[in-house]
C-alpha cells in the first residue's frame, strides 16, 4: 500500500492539511476493493483527484476511466450517454451507440455532479449498482456491465432528498464510503504552499520572474474566505503573475486581485439564502392582504354613500366601477351569476354585516363607517341586486336602448347583453 506522501507527489496534490491526508488515506483503503465511493465538498476543492488516485491503486487500473460531468450533458440526452442508444430510438439517432457504461466495462466510471441527475437516470443507476444491469434507449434487451461507479457532488444531499430531487435509496448506495475534501479556508496553513505552487508554475510557462508575496500579503491570502477554494486561488495567481510588472506584492497591490474582500461573513450569507426561500411567499401575500384591505375599504365608502345619497347617477357610477374592479367586468370575462353572489356574501361575512339585525342604537355621527350594524330592512346590500336594479333603470331612462344603456353603465354593450340574458330581463 503506498504512503499518503507518495501519492501526494505522484498526482500533485499540495498541502499537509489532516483533514485532507484523512481523505488521501480513505482512498488508499478502499482502491482494492469494489466498494462504491461518494466524494463531497465545496466546488474546486479538486475533488477529481479522489477517483484518479482510487482508479490508479485498485485491480481496474488496465481499464477503462472515464469521467462524465452529469451537470454539463443536456435531460434529454443523458441516457443515451450513459447507457447507449439503439438505431432509431429518437430523432437524429441515425445508428447504435454504445454508452459509457458498456464501454467502461471492467473499469471505472467517475460521475461528476451526480446530485444533477434527472430523477428517471437515477432509476436507471440504481438498477447498475445493485446488479450491474443495464438497458439501451429504444432497447428491451438486458446488459450487464462490471463497472465501479465514483461519484462526487457540491450539493447538501439531504436536502436534496427532503426536497425529492434524489432517491433515498441511491444515495446509499452510492455512498457506501463518504469522503469528504474540505474546503480551502479551512487549509490555512496550505494557502501560501498552493499560491507558490501556482507563482512558480506560470513562471514557467510564461518565461518571467516567480510571483513572491510580502508577508502582510501572506497574512490577508489567509484570511480571505476562498469562495471558489483552490481553482479561484490558481486563477488569482495567474492573473497576479501576467498583470503585474512588480514581482514582489504587497497587501495592498493584493486586496485589488481579491473580491468582494470585506464581506466574507460566511454565516451571515447562509442566513440570508435560507430566507430567501420565504421572502417572495410574505411579499406575495402581503399584496393580496393590502389589496383585500383597499377593495373592502372602498365597499364601505360606496355602501355609506348609497345609504345617504341615495341612487344618484353620480353613485351609479361609482357602484359600476367598484363592481368592475372587484369582479373583473371586462369585455369578452364572463361573471357567473352564482360566483357574483358567492363572492358578495365573502365581503358580506368579513365585513361581518348582518343581513336581518335590527338598528343599533349607536349614534352614527360617532362613527361614521358603523353602517355595518344597521342595515336599513328596505334596502339591500347585495351587489348583484344593486347591479341588477342600475340595468333595470338605465334600460328604462334610455327606452331598451342597450347601446346608450351600456355607455351610461360604462360596460361594453356585449356584457350588458349578457347580463340582460342573465337576469332575464
Amino acid at each position: 500500500m503506498e504512503s499518503i506522501q507518495a501519492v501526494k507527489q505522484r498526482f500533485g496534490i499540495i498541502g499537509d492539511d489532516q483533514h485532507l491526508n484523512r481523505a488521501i488515506e480513505k482512498a488508499i483503503q478502499v482502491a482494492p476493493t469494489d466498494i462504491s465511493v461518494l466524494v463531497t465538498g465545496e466546488s474546486g476543492v479538486g475533488k477529481e483527484s479522489i477517483p484518479k488516485i482510487i482508479h490508479s491503486l485498485s485491480h481496474r487500473k488496465h481499464g477503462k476511466y472515464i469521467a462524465v460531468n452529469c451537470g454539463a450533458i443536456p435531460e434529454g440526452t443523458i441516457d443515451s450517454e450513459l447507457f447507449g442508444h439503439e438505431k432509431g430510438a429518437f430523432t437524429g439517432a441515425t445508428q447504435t451507440r454504445s454508452g459509457y457504461f458498456e464501454v467502461a466495462d471492467g473499469g471505472t466510471i467517475f460521475l461528476d455532479e451526480v446530485g444533477e441527475l434527472p430523477l428517471p437516470t437515477q432509476v436507471r443507476l440504481l438498477r447498475v449498482l445493485e446488479n450491474g444491469e443495464f438497458i439501451k434507449v429504444g432497447s428491451s434487451k438486458v446488459q450487464k456491465s462490471d463497472v465501479r461507479i465514483i461519484a462526487a457532488t457540491n450539493i447538501n444531499m439531504q436536502e436534496s432528498i427532503k426536497k425529492e430531487r434524489f432517491r433515498e435509496d441511491l444515495y446509499y448506495r452510492l455512498s457506501t464510503v463518504e469522503i469528504n475534501l474540505p474546503p480551502l479556508r479551512e487549509r490555512k496553513d496550505d494557502i501560501h504552499l498552493l499560491f507558490r505552487k501556482f507563482a512558480s508554475d506560470f513562471a514557467l510557462k510564461y518565461k518571467m520572474p516567480t510571483i513572491k508575496l510580502q508577508d502582510d500579503a501572506v497574512g490577508l491570502l489567509q484570511k480571505y474566505r476562498w469562495g471558489g477554494n483552490i481553482r479561484q486561488l490558481r486563477n488569482i495567481a495567474e492573473q497576479i503573475s501576467v498583470l503585474e510588472q512588480e514581482r514582489i506584492i504587497g497587501p495592498e497591490r493584493l486586496k485589488e486581485y481579491l473580491p468582494n474582500i470585506g464581506s466574507n461573513l460566511p454565516a451571515v450569507i447562509a442566513d440570508k439564502k435560507k430566507e430567501s426561500d420565504f421572502s417572495n411567499e410574505r411579499e406575495i401575500l402581503y399584496k393580496v392582504l393590502f389589496d383585500m384591505k383597499s377593495d373592502l375599504t372602498d365597499l364601505k365608502k360606496l355602501t355609506l354613500k348609497l345609504m345617504e345619497s341615495g341612487n344618484s347617477k353620480k353613485v351609479q357610477d361609482e357602484n359600476e366601477s367598484l363592481i368592475q374592479k372587484l369582479y373583473g367586468d371586462e369585455e369578452g370575462e364572463d361573471v357567473d351569476a352564482e360566483e357574483l353572489e358567492a363572492l358578495n356574501d365573502e365581503r358580506l361575512e368579513v365585513l361581518q354585516i348582518p343581513q336581518n339585525s335590527p338598528k343599533s342604537e349607536l349614534n352614527r355621527d360617532k362613527d361614521k363607517y358603523y353602517f355595518a350594524e344597521e342595515i336599513q330592512e328596505e334596502e339591500t346590500l347585495s351587489l348583484q341586486d344593486k347591479e341588477l336594479e342600475l340595468i333595470k333603470k338605465s334600460l328604462e331612462r334610455h327606452s331598451g336602448k342597450r347601446k346608450a344603456a351600456a355607455e351610461e353603465l360604462g360596460i361594453s354593450e356585449r356584457t350588458l347583453y349578457r347580463k340582460i340574458k342573465q337576469y332575464d330581463l
